[in-house]
């Protein structure tokens, strides 16, 4: 960046006095404007700092011109909203840590950053510093070995005093989220360079302990991370307890010991014990500037590459952190206000819910639903989150606008909370009339009228709605005649309850006898079908039941029908992404998708994903699009990230030569 950077800083508490000081140590940068939702706040830290502009709104803030960089230092709930409003303002931004709540609103930040193109940081201060690069340098130059064990701990001791930001559940006090960052992102660090990797690591496993005081945060807690490599990890905060606030790293040959691990000795001298064959060696730097001028020149230096190099913190290592400390506080019992269901109430942006201006989704049409159904459909069913409440909302927000209509979801779904948290979100964000429900029940071994209609009836309360757009039979039981499921999926639709009806693994053999009784019976037949499809063969079934329609004798039948199909695992669960023929960590992937004819399909994808400039994932996604015949593929992103690669594919026309190509047919 040519020139000094122009900051501006939102908001007026400790912290923000603290970067406020360190930019004078710079030359890098110069403070050109403070806001505070109160006038005389910002004139008054306006006058200790010969701010120029003093704003008495954020807003006015962002819309200030002279201003190219903001620094973020309100109160931790307040951190999504203005760094995604100041992302869409057009501004850079360092935010202080933690960077959102927790890891589902702090993808929908760093969505906003890259959508918008501009700088962001999560300001742990620390991994700015010269030690922590002398750190990292030590650790890869094998100074003690094999990395083993690591300990980092950041605790105090503060009044609990009322209103207290430390310790009110409503502000997001407490120590894993206030100081407990600096301990897993300085274990995550270690194990990632332990690994030879320009990245941190992520723990395979967090156990945890803590005490939750009368507020309702954790007052002091511990947590043991188990990383790749066979490195565990010990790291301990709070804000009840003081603690001994260093790090320690044993290896196979030494340890090292960083005394001020975090400040850096006052912030101006580094100190580093490095003990091996029972010699220590004080490793010692004068500094003349602190920890936060460091910070502010990482920035400076790093817009142009819109993230800070590591070991700063770069995008991923924000989301990794915020996804540890998600795990720590969820293996306490610790859940902030914000975080439960019936708060979910506006999305992360916290502005109404609209379609992205520039969004090329295609639409597609169901017999008997009147709504455009997006190409599309997004899975409800949230795997692998600990806080499914809010993960489902933000990535539901991000479906939504990028122009998904189609929402599939289902009875079992997480027993139920799958629906309960879709049916909250439809309702805050008042969208019920703008989106496609795609709902199933009568999975096995509950598949039959009766407790089809039970369930049926269950989901529509958890969903808060009185019907369904689709609604599909989760399995077959070829025990019970099919006019008998034909006769009951009638009742409901005339009933109001669902526009149309469909199946899921179902053979073809019954799908055409059903709605051969449906013809003679003047009843309604299935609307469209849900069974496995994807370029990959399904070598076995994933489970007792699936049934895939990939093959020639199947194809020719949706395309003789025109049936409209909505295929699961429509990217063979991460085949074209993660499939190889000397990985089998994944026993799942292997069993189900791992076959010579597979990997040649991956081989072609990957050709043909280099010829058109995208990803092997993108191609395989677009192969399912492809068909002569109507696809809704089915997707199930855990992260922002992972809808964002699948959107792509929307934009990919492969001709029928390329078709056949890809499975092996041309």
């Amino acid at each position: 960046m040519n020139g000094q950077l122009r900051w501006g800083i939102l908001g007026t508490g400790r912290i923000a006095h603290t970067f406020a000081a360190a930019l004078g140590e710079t030359d890098t940068g110069v403070l050109t404007a403070v806001a505070s939702r109160r006038q005389a706040d910002a004139d008054r830290f306006g006058d200790e700092f010969a701010v120029p502009s003093r704003h008495g709104s954020y807003e006015s803030l962002l819309a200030d011109p002279e201003v190219d960089a903001v620094y973020i230092a309100p109160p931790h709930p307040l951190h999504a909203e203005w760094a995604i409003r100041a992302a869409e303002a057009g501004k850079h931004i360092l935010c202080e840590k933690p960077l959102t709540l927790n890891h589902p609103t702090s993808m929908a930040v760093v969505q906003a950053a890259q959508r918008n193109d501009v700088f962001l940081m999560e300001a742990f201060m620390y991994r700015c510093h010269p030690q922590t690069q002398r750190l990292v340098d030590l650790i890869r130059d094998g100074a003690i070995g094999q990395v083993r064990l690591i300990e980092a701990t950041f605790s105090f001791r503060a009044p609990s005093a009322p209103g207290s930001r430390l310790y009110s559940s409503a502000l997001g006090g407490g120590g894993i989220l206030d100081v407990g960052g600096y301990c897993t992102s300085m274990a995550r660090l270690i194990a990632g360079a332990a690994s030879g990797a320009a990245a941190s690591a992520d723990p395979i496993e967090v156990h945890a302990a803590g005490h939750l005081g009368e507020t309702g945060v954790d007052e002091y807690a511990a947590a043991l991370l188990t990383f790749p490599g066979d490195i565990i990890a010990r790291v301990s905060t709070g804000v009840a307890v003081n603690q001994e606030n260093v790090v320690r790293v044993y290896g196979t040959e030494g340890d090292i010991l960083l005394p001020s691990p975090w400040f850096a000795g006052g912030e101006r001298e580094s100190v580093l014990h490095v003990t091996r064959a029972g010699q220590t060696q004080v490793v010692t730097e004068q500094h003349a500037k602190s920890a936060y001028a460091f910070e502010a020149d990482v920035v400076a230096r790093s817009i142009e590459a819109r993230q800070a190099p590591w070991p700063a913190m770069t995008l991923a290592d924000s989301l990794g952190n915020m996804r540890t400390l998600d795990r720590w506080r969820h293996a306490i019992g610790l859940e902030y206000p914000q975080e439960q269901l019936q708060h979910q109430t506006a999305p992360t942006s916290g502005r109404p819910l609209r379609r992205r201006h520039g969004s090329t989704m295609p639409y597609g049409r169901i017999d008997g639903v009147e709504k455009p159904v997006s190409r599309l459909a997004m899975g409800t069913m949230i795997e692998d989150a600990e806080l499914p409440a809010v993960q489902g909302p933000v990535l539901f927000d991000g479906f939504f606008e990028a122009g998904g209509t189609c929402f599939d979801t289902a009875h079992l779904y997480r027993g139920g909370q799958s629906e309960e948290v879709f049916g909250q979100w439809m309702r805050s964000r008042g969208v019920r009339d703008d989106v496609v429900v795609l709902g199933k029940g009568a999975a096995t071994p509950y598949c039959d009228p009766e407790n089809l209609t039970r369930q049926l009836l269950l989901s529509l309360e958890r969903m808060q709605t009185d019907y369904v757009d689709l609604y599909m039979m989760h399995r077959d039981n070829e025990a019970i005649p099919v006019g008998e499921f034909v006769d009951v999926l009638n009742e409901h639709r005339q009933a109001g309850r669902m526009r149309a009806f469909g199946v899921s693994n179902w053979s073809l053999a019954r799908v055409e006898e059903a709605n051969r009784y449906a013809a003679a019976h003047g009843l309604t037949g299935f609307a469209a079908l849900s069974n496995n499809f994807s370029l990959a063969r399904l070598v076995e079934p994933i489970w007792p039941g699936s049934i895939a329609t990939n093959d020639a004798k199947s194809r020719a039948w949706f395309t003789r029908t025109q049936t409209p199909l909505f295929p699961w695992s429509s990217q063979a669960r991460g085949f074209f992404a993660n499939g190889s023929r000397d990985d089998t960590s994944d026993p799942e992937l292997v069993r189900c998708w791992y076959s010579d004819d597979n990997f040649e399909r991956l081989d072609r994808v990957r050709v043909l994903a280099e010829q058109r400039g995208v990803r092997p994932i993108t191609i395989a996604l677009a192969y399912v699009l492809a068909q002569p015949f109507p696809t809704f593929p089915l997707i199930g992103p855990r992260s922002l990230h992972e809808l964002e690669t699948s959107l792509p594919a929307l934009g990919v026309e492969l001709t029928p030569d390329e078709v056949a190509w890809l499975n092996l047919e041309g």
